[in-house]
C-alpha cells in the first residue's frame, strides 16, 4: 500500500484517497460476491430445468422399452395375460433407478402388477394412487412424460402406454422429488464450494479492511498530534522551522503562516521567499548562519522583523541550532520562532509610560518621593528637592534613605495627624513646618513590593485659613447670640400671625355661610315675587288691550302699558337672580341633546329680532352648515339671547350686529360682533361677575340687573366651553363662545 508522508503536515488528499480506496475495495468485493452468487443461482436453476427434461426423457424411454418388451412377449406367446412375472421380465434393472415405478392396469382400472416390490400395489385401483382425474389429464400414448399430482399431494411425472391385445396399459410413474434428488446433491456440492469461496473472500476483505483501518488510525493519530502541536504553537504565538542549508528549502509550520497571515501553499518555502519578507535594516540571516557553520557560535538567537500580508511588520525572535540531515553533508538549521510583536509594543508602551509618569510626577504640585524595599531612592520630583532644600547629588536614584534625610533640613514642627496611622499597611500622615513658615501635609504609604511612597502637600494657605477661621468662629459666636435673641422675637411674631390666621379662617367660614344664606334668600324671594308680578303683568295687559271695555281716559292705557313694561322688567331681573342663585348653589343640571347650531341661532334671532327692529339695528347672521353637537338647548338659547340682546342694547341706531357659527375641529365656535359703544379696558375684568356693570347707578343709561353675562358665562363653563370678550371703546365688542362637540 502506497503512503505519502509530508513533514508535520498530514496528507489530507492522501487520507481521502485511502478512505476512498478502502470503500472501493469493499464495494468491489461485495459486488463480486453478489454477481457470483447471482450467476450461480441462475446457472443452478437453468440446470434444474435441463435436469428435469433429461430425466423425464430417460424415464419415457425406459417406459417405451418396457412396453416394447411386453408386446414382443405377447407376439411370442399369444394369449399371454398381464402378470407380475411378465412385468418383472420386461423391466430392466436400470429402469428402476431414481424411484421409477411401473404398473400394469387392466381395462377396469385395477392394478395387476407393480414394480418395485416394496411399492407393491396389486389389486388396488389406479384411481387410489393417481386420483379420478388422471383418465382425462393423462392421455394414452403421450409423446412425453406428463406432470400430475398424486392423491397424497406429491408432484410426479407419468406416462400411459397401451399394450394392444393384452387389454391392459403400462403406467410409468416417477415422483418429482426423486427426479430432483441428483440435482439437489449437485446443488449442495456447488453451494459448499461457493460458501468456502465466499468465506475466503470475506476473510481477505476483512484483513484488507483491518489493515487499512490500522493505517487510517495511524494517520489519524499523526493528524491529531500535528493538529495539537499546531494549536499549541498558535496559542503560544510561535512556530517551527527546519532549514535545509544546502538545499535552500525551509519547512514552516502552520502557525508560522498564521503569524504572517499567509495562506499555505506547501510545507516548504525557498530561502528567497523568506528573505524578501525580512526588514532590510535587520541582520542578514545567511550571515548569522555562516557563523554557525564556521563554529563561531553554537546557538542561533536573533530578533528581526518580517512583513505581514497586511503590510505591517511583525517582530520575531528565532532560536535555532544545527542538526544533521539525511545526509552528512546536508546540515539543517532547526528551531523555534516566537512572535514578540506584542512584547515589543509593551516595551515601547512601558518606556512611554515611564516618561509620562516622570513628567506627571514632576509637574504635580505636591512633593513626591518613592523608595524601594531597601529604602533606596527610586524617584523624586523637584518639589521634594525644593521643600527639603536637597542638593542635586543626593537626588539620584539608588541613594540610601539615610543619606537623603541627613542632607535634608529639619523642620521646626513635626506633628502626626491623629487617627491616620495604620500599623498593618504602614500608612501614616504628619504635618511639618519649615523655617520659612511653610507647612507640609505628608502622607506615607507602603507599596506592594515593600517600599513606600511619600506625598507632601503644601498646606500653608490652609493653616492661614485656619487662623482666619478661629477668629471668624469667635465673631460667629457673638453673632449667634444676637441671632438667638432675634429668633425669640420672630417666634413671638409667628405666634401672633397664627392667631390672626385662625381668626381669618373663622371669618372666612362665616362669610361663606352668609353667601349661601344670601343665595337661598334670593332664591326664596324670587319665587315669592314671581306670583304677584305675573298677576300684575297679566292684568296690565288686559287693561292695556281694554278686553272688558274702555277705561275712560287715554292716560289709563299709558299707565297700564308702563305697569306691564315695569313688571316684565322686574320679572326678568327676578328670573336672572333666580338663575344665578341656582348656578351658585350648584343646582343647575344640563339636559344634553343633539343641537343644530344654525337652527339654534335662527330661533334666537326670531326672539330678539323685534327688539333689534325697534332700535334700528341690522342683524347679520353668517352661519355655516355644520354637524349637530350635544348640548343643553335651553341653556344655550338663554346664553345667546343674553349675548345678542346685550349687543343690541349697547349698539346705537343704524349699527349692526354680526353673528357667526363655525366648526373648528372638535370645537363649535360662535362669535357675536357689534359696532356699539365698546367697553373700557379697565372694566373688562368686571364683565361677567354677578351684579357687576360698567356704568354705575348715577351714570348708567341702559337698564338691567347685570346678571345676564354672568349667567351666560356660567352656563358656557358648565358645558366645558369658554367665553371671551374683546372690546375697543367707540369701535364695538366681540364675544367668542367655544363649546366642545362632545359633552364634558
Amino acid at each position: 500500500m502506497l503512503r505519502l508522508h509530508l513533514p508535520l503536515v498530514p496528507g489530507r488528499a492522501l487520507a481521502l484517497s485511502e478512505k476512498t480506496m478502502r470503500r472501493l475495495v469493499l464495494a468491489l468485493t461485495a459486488l463480486f460476491l453478489l454477481v457470483q452468487a447471482a450467476a450461480l443461482v441462475t446457472l443452478l436453476f437453468q440446470n434444474r430445468g435441463q435436469h428435469l427434461a433429461d430425466e423425464n426423457q430417460l424415464t419415457f424411454l425406459h417406459a417405451q422399452q418396457v412396453a416394447q418388451n411386453m408386446r414382443i412377449k405377447q407376439l411370442q406367446q399369444p394369449g399371454l395375460m398381464p402378470s407380475q412375472l411378465l412385468l418383472q421380465d420386461a423391466v430392466p434393472e436400470e429402469a428402476l433407478d431414481l424411484g421409477r415405478s411401473y404398473f400394469l392396469v387392466d381395462g377396469q382400472g385395477k392394478i395387476v402388477a407393480s414394480l418395485p416390490h416394496e411399492a407393491d400395489q396389486s389389486g388396488k385401483s389406479i384411481a387410489d394412487i393417481l386420483g379420478p382425474r388422471f383418465v382425462t389429464d393423462i392421455p394414452v400414448n403421450a409423446p412425453e412424460m406428463m406432470a400430475t399430482t398424486l392423491v397424497n399431494g406429491d408432484e410426479a411425472f407419468m406416462t400411459s402406454l397401451d399394450l394392444g391385445g393384452m387389454n391392459a396399459s403400462l403406467l410409468s410413474l416417477q415422483k418429482k422429488a426423486d427426479v430432483l434428488s441428483v440435482w439437489r446433491s449437485r446443488v449442495a456440492q456447488i453451494s459448499m464450494l461457493g460458501a468456502v469461496t465466499l468465506l475466503v473472500l470475506i476473510m481477505l476483505a476483512g484483513a484488507f479492511h483491518w489493515q487499512v483501518a490500522k493505517a487510517a488510525d495511524a494517520d489519524h493519530l499523526l493528524s491529531l498530534a500535528t493538529t495539537r502541536m499546531d494549536k499549541a504553537l498558535i496559542g503560544g504565538e510561535c512556530g517551527l522551522w527546519d532549514w535545509n542549508l544546502y538545499g535552500g528549502e525551509i519547512f514552516w509550520s502552520q502557525s508560522m503562516y498564521d503569524i504572517l497571515g499567509l495562506t499555505p501553499k506547501s510545507s516548504y518555502l525557498t530561502f528567497a521567499e523568506v528573505t524578501k519578507r525580512i526588514h532590510p535594516e535587520d541582520a542578514k540571516i545567511d550571515v548569522l548562519t555562516e557563523s554557525l557553520l564556521k563554529g563561531e557560535s553554537k546557538v542561533f538567537d536573533q530578533e528581526f522583523r518580517m512583513r505581514h500580508v497586511d503590510g505591517h511588520w511583525v517582530w520575531l525572535r528565532a532560536r535555532a541550532a544545527l542538526a544533521p540531515g539525511k545526509k552528512m553533508d546536508e546540515p539543517h538549521l532547526v528551531g523555534v520562532v516566537f512572535d514578540i510583536t506584542r512584547q515589543k509594543k509593551l516595551d515601547l508602551m512601558n518606556r512611554e509610560a515611564e516618561v509620562r509618569l516622570k513628567d506627571a510626577v514632576e509637574n504635580i504640585s505636591e512633593a513626591f518621593v518613592l523608595w524601594d524595599t531597601d529604602s533606596k531612592l527610586v524617584l523624586c520630583n523637584s518639589k521634594y528637592q525644593q521643600f527639603h532644600s536637597l542638593p542635586a547629588n543626593v537626588c539620584e536614584p539608588g541613594t540610601p534613605y539615610k543619606i537623603v534625610t541627613e542632607a535634608a533640613k529639619e523642620p521646626l514642627v513635626r506633628q502626626f495627624v491623629p487617627g491616620q496611622a495604620d500599623d498593618v499597611s504602614g500608612a501614616r500622615s504628619m504635618e511639618v513646618q519649615f523655617a520659612d513658615g511653610r507647612w507640609l501635609h505628608i502622607n506615607e504609604r507602603r507599596t506592594k513590593d515593600g517600599g513606600f511612597v511619600s506625598v507632601g502637600t503644601d498646606i500653608t494657605a490652609l493653616k492661614r485659613q485656619e487662623e482666619y477661621l478661629l477668629l471668624s468662629e469667635r465673631n460667629l459666636m457673638i453673632t449667634v447670640r444676637d441671632l438667638q435673641k432675634e429668633r425669640q422675637l420672630a417666634e413671638e411674631q409667628s405666634q401672633r400671625l397664627a392667631d390672626l390666621a385662625d381668626k381669618y379662617n373663622s371669618e372666612k367660614t362665616r362669610a361663606e355661610a352668609a353667601n349661601r344664606s344670601k343665595s337661598e334668600f334670593l332664591a326664596n324671594m324670587s319665587h315669592e315675587l314671581r306670583t304677584p308680578l305675573n298677576a300684575i303683568i297679566g292684568f296690565s295687559e288686559i287693561m292695556g288691550q281694554q278686553m272688558f271695555g274702555p277705561l275712560g281716559s287715554n292716560k289709563y292705557g299709558e299707565y297700564a302699558s308702563d305697569i306691564r313694561r315695569s313688571g316684565q322688567f322686574l320679572l326678568d331681573v327676578i328670573n336672572d337672580i333666580l338663575d344665578m342663585s341656582k348656578i351658585e348653589a350648584g343646582k343647575v343640571e344640563l339636559e344634553m341633546e343633539t343641537v343644530n347650531p344654525v337652527a339654534l341661532i335662527e330661533d334666537v334671532l326670531r326672539l330678539v329680532g323685534p327688539r333689534a327692529a325697534e332700535g334700528k339695528i341690522i342683524l347679520l347672521p353668517q352661519l355655516e352648515k355644520s354637524k349637530a353637537f350635544l348640548a343643553d338647548r335651553r341653556a344655550l338659547k338663554q346664553v345667546f339671547i343674553n349675548l345678542i340682546s346685550n349687543a343690541i342694547k349697547f349698539t346705537p341706531e343704524g349699527g349692526k350686529v354680526e353673528i357667526s357659527a363655525t366648526r373648528m375641529g372638535e370645537l363649535q365656535r360662535f362669535e357675536i360682533v357689534d359696532t356699539g359703544i365698546g367697553i373700557p379696558p379697565r372694566d373688562l375684568e368686571k364683565i361677567g361677575r354677578p351684579f357687576e356693570q360698567v356704568e354705575n347707578q348715577f351714570t348708567k343709561t341702559k337698564g338691567g340687573s347685570g346678571l345676564g353675562l354672568a349667567i351666560s358665562k356660567s352656563l358656557v363653563h358648565l358645558h366645558g366651553g369658554t367665553l371671551t370678550i374683546a372690546s375697543k371703546v367707540g369701535k364695538g365688542t366681540s364675544v367668542v363662545v367655544e363649546l366642545p362637540t362632545k359633552p364634558v
